[in-house]
């Protein structure tokens, strides 16, 4: 049974973990987005060097774990002279680590769509870059919408591994109200409520804008 009185007691704690949460998800988002769609068009250059470098890139974050990522950025950074403290360790972590889950998402939005049009906008004139942003981002964009915000629902799920750091996200700050209090099962039940109750609702929305989507296409 959940001691809904110690929640209430420590509710400025647990609402400051999950905005901390929320924060860093948003952020990682906009953050990977950005990067990953640099590292996309990246890979489908012809530019082989630079696609090399991509490629590596891409590969080498989504062939290691997440936590091993944050220790790197968390214990190794400072032996580089770069005192840049937890939290904008985390924020660099989650944005560089999800940029590459990002970008295999928009290069397969931007590969979906039709080669004829790429020929039809050089036969208009348009440069590549033109081509990029007026004709294949926006409709890869639109496909893969529901994608990205499915890996971001992920995103904030695996915020919670901050923990491991010390820092009080919404996950930290329930095992801190559950140290105090020798309430390990009430507090991580809790947690695990509140994780539903903000991604299955999501899940649900994210569902039926597949549908819609598919029904546009």
């Amino acid at each position: 049974m959940i001691d809904w009185q110690l929640i209430a007691d420590n509710r400025e704690l647990l609402v400051e973990g999950m905005l901390y949460s929320l924060k860093l998800t948003g952020t990682a988002m906009l953050g990977g987005i950005v990067i990953g769609c640099l590292l996309a068009l990246a890979r489908l250059s012809s530019f082989k060097p630079l696609s090399l470098f991509a490629a590596f890139y891409v590969n080498l974050f989504r062939s290691v774990p997440l936590v091993l990522v944050i220790f790197w950025f968390y214990f190794l950074i400072p032996y580089f002279g770069f005192q840049i403290g937890p939290d904008k360790s985390v924020f660099i972590t989650f944005t560089l680590f999800e940029a590459a889950y990002y970008s295999e998402i928009i290069r397969a939005g931007i590969q979906s769509i039709s080669r004829g049009q790429v020929s039809a906008a050089y036969a208009l004139g348009l440069t590549y870059p033109q081509t990029m942003r007026y004709i294949l981002l926006p409709q890869a964009f639109r496909n893969m919408l529901p994608v990205l915000l499915t890996q971001t629902v992920v995103l904030f799920q695996d915020t919670s591994l901050v923990t491991i750091i010390g820092i009080k996200d919404f996950m930290g700050s329930n095992v801190v109200v559950a140290s105090n209090n020798s309430a390990m099962t009430e507090m991580y039940t809790f947690a695990a409520l509140a994780y539903f109750c903000v991604c299955f609702p999501v899940s649900l929305m994210l569902k039926r804008l597949h549908k819609r989507i598919a029904v546009i296409r």
